[in-house]
């Protein structure tokens, strides 16, 4: 009786999210806009792709760290609930990858593959940073109050986490689990707290919905300098004609940090295994 009761409220949870508004997506010089009433202002800002990362990232400038890479657009639906793309990344990596809106907020798979001759060190990359300001209701200095990750401990806001300050570039806060070494790790200051899974997210300023975001290879989790936050995949390399996928879910829903877990579970069932 208790499991019953358990998914039915599941599903009720879900069904409200879809509730009173439907979610369009469009995408326009490199920014992902999704569109909902229940977003404060109406709309969420994603800067997408934004970047592609050599191993040995943490101590090195970022620009020798960064692949060159382009996107276009090539299918885009009419109802805003469907987006594809092609993206070339140098020197021989083209990524067929696209958005489709889901009943839990977005779903973005990519498909990578090394077109050369020789191996790239691509090891991970940054495919949704989102700009969480205006739905938080925050800026820079505070917002980590609204923002969490899942410890040890729990679901554990950005703002209770062991911080640290040294790196190449201040600011932010990297969440590294513990599989990643921090020679790889995005070049600002990492955590001395580890995630136990692949989730980061915040809440509404009225505290009626949440954000969370996953991957189901996570290098990082990231706490950026735009009131952002970031769920970066891993890559691992790519030998040459070697293909590798990827899931990431950016996630929309009422404010019920256990349902986030439940969809990540059900998302990434695998990913829980390893952590």
């Amino acid at each position: 009786m208790k499991s019953c009761l358990c998914a039915l409220i599941f599903i009720m949870l879900t069904m409200l999210a879809r509730a009173g508004g439907e979610m369009k997506i469009s995408w326009t010089n490199n920014i992902l806009t999704i569109s909902d009433a229940r977003l404060p202002g109406g709309k969420l800002e994603v800067l997408y792709l934004e970047a592609f990362c050599r191993s040995g990232a943490w101590a090195r400038d970022w620009a020798k760290t960064i692949l060159p890479h382009k996107t276009t657009l090539t299918w885009a639906d009419t109802d805003g609930q469907h987006l594809k793309f092609r993206t070339s990344v140098e020197p021989d990596i083209q990524i067929l990858h696209e958005i489709h809106v889901a009943d839990d907020g977005l779903e973005l798979r990519f498909e990578l593959l090394n077109q050369g001759k020789e191996p790239v060190d691509l090891q991970w990359f940054q495919p949704a940073c989102i700009r969480v300001a205006n739905f938080t209701g925050c800026q820079q200095s505070n917002y980590t109050a609204r923002s969490f990750i899942f410890t040890s401990r729990g679901m554990t806001g950005l703002d209770q986490l062991r911080r640290t300050t040294n790196a190449l570039y201040p600011g932010g806060q990297v969440y590294l689990p513990e599989s990643v070494a921090p020679a790889d790790a995005n070049p600002r200051p990492i955590c001395s707290d580890h995630p136990v899974n692949g989730l980061i997210g915040c809440f509404s300023a009225d505290n009626h919905w949440l954000i969370g975001t996953a991957s189901d290879r996570t290098h990082e989790l990231f706490e950026g300098v735009y009131v952002c936050l970031h769920s970066d995949p891993q890559v691992g390399g790519l030998a040459p004609g070697e293909t590798k996928r990827v899931l990431s879910k950016i996630y929309f829903l009422p404010n019920d940090p256990l349902a986030l877990l439940r969809h990540y579970r059900l998302d990434f069932p695998k990913s829980e295994d390893a952590w």
